[in-house]
C-alpha cells in the first residue's frame, strides 16, 4: 500500500488540529461516477461549486475546489471501474473525498509527477490524460492525502479552507 500526504506549510496546524479532532460536518453529500462515463463526469464538481457559490465562498476558493475536485472526479471515469465522492461541507473548509473501485496506482511516486499519465487510447482521444491531474490537485488544495492500494483501490482526501 503507498500512502502520500501534502499540507500547505501555512494551514499545518490548521490542518493537523481537523484531523486530531474533526467536527461533525454541516452538510454532507454523495456523488457516484461511473467507469468512463465522459459525458456525466464532471457534474458533481461542477454542483459542489455551484453549492459553495451559494454559500458565498470566494472565486478564489472556487477556482481551486472546481479545479482539484474536477481533476479528481476525472480520474476516477478515466482508471478506475467507477466510485465516488463525498463531500463534507463545514463554516470554512470543505473536505472531499474520492473513492475508486479498480486498479490503484501502481507507482504513485510516478504518478505525481507532471506529464506522467497511464491513460489509455480512449481516454487520450476523449482529451485527457496529459498526466497534470495529481499535480494540479495537489496545487490547488491545502491537504491531499492520497492512499492506494495497486491493484485494488485509491482514496483521496482533500481539504480546502474558505
Amino acid at each position: 500500500m503507498a500512502i502520500y500526504e501534502s499540507i500547505k506549510p501555512e494551514k499545518e496546524s490548521t490542518i493537523k488540529q481537523f484531523l486530531d479532532n474533526p467536527p461533525e460536518p454541516e452538510m454532507s453529500i454523495d456523488y457516484e461516477v461511473n467507469k468512463k462515463d465522459f459525458v456525466n463526469s464532471g457534474k458533481a464538481s461542477s454542483d459542489i461549486k455551484l453549492l459553495l457559490k451559494k454559500l458565498g465562498v470566494s472565486t478564489e476558493v472556487l477556482r481551486r475546489v472546481a479545479v482539484a475536485s474536477y481533476e479528481a472526479e476525472i480520474n476516477i471515469t478515466a482508471h478506475s471501474q467507477g466510485g465516488k465522492i463525498v463531500c463534507n461541507l463545514f463554516s470554512d473548509l470543505v473536505q472531499l473525498f474520492f473513492i475508486d473501485i479498480g486498479n490503484g496506482i501502481k507507482d504513485l511516486e510516478k504518478a505525481l509527477e507532471p506529464g506522467f499519465s497511464t491513460a489509455d487510447d480512449l481516454v487520450r482521444e476523449m482529451g485527457f490524460g496529459a498526466g497534470l491531474g495529481l499535480p494540479n490537485i495537489k496545487k490547488n488544495s491545502d491537504y491531499m492525502k492520497i492512499v492506494s492500494e495497486y491493484n485494488d483501490h485509491t482514496e483521496l482526501e482533500l481539504l480546502i479552507f474558505f
